[in-house]
């Protein structure tokens, strides 16, 4: 015969280790210093303005 199984404990274990996943993910999302939040927008800055200088324009594309 198989092993009997608690449902309530096994939902609750599920839960858990749910909680756990979105708890890790919050942190790298919001566990950042204020340095770091500056370091990432100065990078998403300076990639958005190299992008614009390789736009063509549409007098250049005519």
């Amino acid at each position: 015969m198989g092993d009997l199984v608690n449902l309530k404990r096994f939902r609750k274990r599920v839960e858990r280790e749910a909680s756990a996943k979105e708890a890790e993910a919050n942190r790298t999302i919001f566990g950042r210093t204020k340095a770091e939040k500056k370091l990432t927008a100065e990078q998403a800055r300076r990639a958005e303005k190299i992008l614009n200088q390789h736009r063509l324009d549409d007098e250049e594309a005519s």
